[in-house]
């Protein structure tokens, strides 16, 4: 299918063959009719990538202070691979969607195939959209107006918020899409309405609406024209819905209101505010969200659990729903909003004019129509190139494509020489970088069709860690090798059901390598530590602090079903590093934590077969200024100390002061390359599988505890 791409690194727009999602549990797959483009937010976008390095810093000032807190800490190299890596990754640009619904996922209700709705999906043929992001588009209701409906609905929004009332004087500023579709809607609340805009063509606009209006370009007086327009009181509400770096559109909304007025930011302005403007008439000022209640929020968007509609009467879903019944009911034409239409295969031109001096506004994208005829299959796997015809031992098929296996375990697959069969991504757009960046001979949208290959012998499963029992499972039953990244499981249960299918495996003569991405133990400080310990044959007693950071309570990672929590999500890494230095089993855990929302400050205790013991300290309540990882070793009137992965310094040891490295180094490569040999070799695993099992349910031990 054709999708509209941004690449934030140079600007360019591309129109990309990408695969087609399959539709998740509580999804939507819709065959798009028509997208609108946000001339505002895509125009912020377009323009960003355009600009240089320099600029695009200017822009972020809170990411250019995580940058020189990340060069101080983990070096320069590595901290300029992160920003290209995350540069480098196209962005999949729109908002306004509107098609027929072709499939529902499991858990969706009120949606069937053939339904016409309206959604916030990308520019693209196809795509999968949570319920609760659609709404279904009345009859009369043509797909060019239903394109418009979450533009809409941030206006609807921000009204909401303003909560005006029949004949109040409200004072729209910029007409844009937004703007203008505010300025009908307050009309139909019954609001006396006056628009202020530099464009003579919106203000026309504006007026053949119902509006008054102001026009800044004739240098016209916008607070005199409000004290005029609301009959010297000071108008009841202002909705500033311009885009613009300067704060003068917040003054003058404060300078025109009435005593106790209410201020309403739809579009985005600075904020240097005075305190006396606002003091003096005590006026509310409130910044609205997006399309309404719902919006960031996973268990809503995600998961699909709506808000009773008895407290929470306006959501996305019901916002949308009112702008389209709006719509059909005569009351918000947007009709006349539309400048402009191209093919979705001209997606550069219209950018193009969006971004130049010729007058535009309601930009349309118009995608081919197949109504008049059975539709056919949405095409899944996209192919690069011909693969091998026969293929060796590590052809590799990934099931995930997101950052870090973009940045860490794909590159570090590709040099040790394993062969890129196959990558799938749930969107496809992801799949799609990889494909191209690393050289896989296909991406694909449908996990199955890799553990259907037969010429692919190896999985690596790097998706979200709710999937990795189902898919580490499914590896298994397809007789392939498999590498999953951390964890292995959420849940006793789930790593009972991996022990049992692979024991099966290998009492029949077919097993195959299963890994866990413990990569810390195959760091170079780390093997070098493990050399200088051994033969010693004293306990050891080590001390592992790790400056973790704080996460949202509301990240994936915090979701004890999603993610598992933090403890189970990455501490196993230190768990499995500290047992790899230990050298014996795991015979008692323990756990301290602080009490937070989140509950990931936490000190961890481990006690060995052989008498070490070890402490885990995991802190999210420290400073980016400090490293991250810190790890001392205390053994026989000797210790070692591993600093952030770069430096290790010995006290005690002969012939042995200190090892640093140009550059951090977390053992990832040296991982992937010892699990690659493997395959190739037939050999043992890297790490054995029962001490695998054995990090893993420490690890959910230590979790537990931490709940208690």
């Amino acid at each position: 299918m054709k999708q509209v791409l941004q690449n934030l690194r140079d600007g360019t727009t591309e129109v990309a063959d990408v695969p087609a999602p399959l539709p998740g549990f509580g999804q939507v797959l819709i065959h798009t009719e028509r997208t609108l483009v946000s001339a505002g937010t895509e125009r912020m976008l377009v323009e960003f990538g355009k600009a240089s390095l320099i600029d695009k810093a200017r822009q972020q000032p809170d990411k250019v202070r995580q940058v020189v807190d990340k060069v101080r800490t983990d070096g320069l190299a590595p901290t300029l691979e992160t920003v290209r890596a995350k540069l480098d990754q196209p962005l999949a640009l729109g908002y306004c969607n509107a098609g027929t619904v072709i499939a529902v996922g499991p858990g969706v209700t009120g949606f069937a195939p053939g339904d016409r709705v309206a959604s916030n999906g990308k520019h693209a043929e196809i795509v999968a959209v949570p319920a609760n992001l659609c709404a279904r588009v009345p009859d009369g209701v043509s797909s060019d107006a239903a394109a418009f409906t979450v533009v809409g609905a941030i206006a609807l929004q921000g009204i909401r918020l303003v909560q005006p009332t029949l004949g109040e004087a409200v004072v729209v500023t910029g007409l844009g899409l937004i703007g203008l579709m505010a300025v009908q809607l307050l009309r139909s609340h019954g609001c006396r309405v006056l628009g202020i805009d530099y464009d003579p063509a919106r203000l026309a606009l504006a007026a053949s609406f119902g509006a008054q209006t102001v026009d800044l370009s004739a240098g016209a007086d916008t607070v005199a024209a409000a004290t005029a327009f609301s009959r010297g009181r000071g108008v009841d509400a202002v909705i500033v819905t311009a885009s613009s770096k300067s704060s003068e559109p917040i003054r003058q909304a404060a300078h025109m209101c009435r005593k106790r007025g209410r201020i309403v930011l739809v579009g985005v302005t600075g904020l240097e505010l005075s305190r006396a403007d606002f003091y003096e008439k005590e006026l509310t000022f409130q910044v609205s969200c997006s399309y309404g209640p719902g919006r960031y929020d996973p268990a809503y968007e995600e998961k699909g659990n709506d808000y009773p509609v008895g407290f929470v009467r306006w959501t996305e879903q019901r916002n949308f729903e009112a702008v389209l019944d709006m719509m059909a009911g005569g009351q918000l034409d947007v009709a006349p909003l539309i400048s402009h239409r191209f093919a979705v295969l001209e997606a550069e031109r219209a950018y193009a004019v969006m971004g130049g001096k010729e007058p535009s506004l309601g930009i349309l994208f118009d995608y081919p129509s197949d109504q008049a005829e059975p539709r056919a299959e949405p095409v899944r796997t996209v192919r690069l190139r011909d693969a091998s015809a026969a293929p060796g031992p590590a052809r590799i098929g990934f099931v995930g494509s997101g950052n870090y296996a973009s940045k860490v375990l794909i590159p570090a697959f590709r040099a040790a020489g394993a062969e890129l069969g196959s990558v799938a991504s749930a969107a496809g757009v992801s799949g799609l970088h990889a494909a191209r960046k690393f050289g896989f001979a296909e991406t694909t949208t449908d996990a199955e069709r890799i553990f259907a290959d037969d010429t692919i012998d190896t999985v690596v499963v790097t998706t979200r860690h709710d999937s990795h029992a189902d898919l580490v499972l499914r590896a298994i039953a397809a007789g392939k090798h498999v590498f999953v990244e951390k964890p292995l499981g959420l849940s006793p249960e789930e790593l009972d059901a991996i022990e049992a299918a692979q024991e099966a495996r290998i009492a029949e003569g077919t097993g195959r390598l299963v890994m866990v991405g413990f990569n810390r133990r195959f760091a170079p400080n780390v093997v070098r530590a493990r050399q200088l310990l051994a033969g010693s044959g004293e306990p050891v007693a080590m001390t592992m602090t790790v400056n973790a950071g704080a996460i949202p309570a509301e990240h994936w990672t915090q979701d004890s079903e999603v993610g598992g929590g933090r403890i189970v999500g990455e501490v196993c890494h230190f768990v499995d590093l500290l047992r790899h230095l230990a050298g014996a089993a795991i015979v008692e855990v323990r756990t301290r934590a602080m009490e937070s929302a989140t509950g990931d400050t936490v000190s961890l205790q481990l006690a060995f077969a052989n008498g070490s013991i070890g402490t885990i300290h995991y802190f999210a309540n420290g400073h980016s200024g400090l490293a991250k990882e810190r790890l001392e070793v205390f053994s026989s009137g000797r210790v070692l100390r591993l600093d952030n992965f770069r430096r290790l310094e010995g006290y005690g040891f002969k012939g042995f002061r200190r090892q640093r490295l140009w550059r951090q180094d977390k053992g990832q490569r040296a991982c992937a390359a010892a699990f690659v040999e493997a395959v190739r070799q037939g050999g043992p695993a890297p790490i054995p599988f029962e001490e695998l099992l054995e990090v893993s349910r420490a690890t959910l031990a230590l979790a537990r505890g931490a709940s208690e």
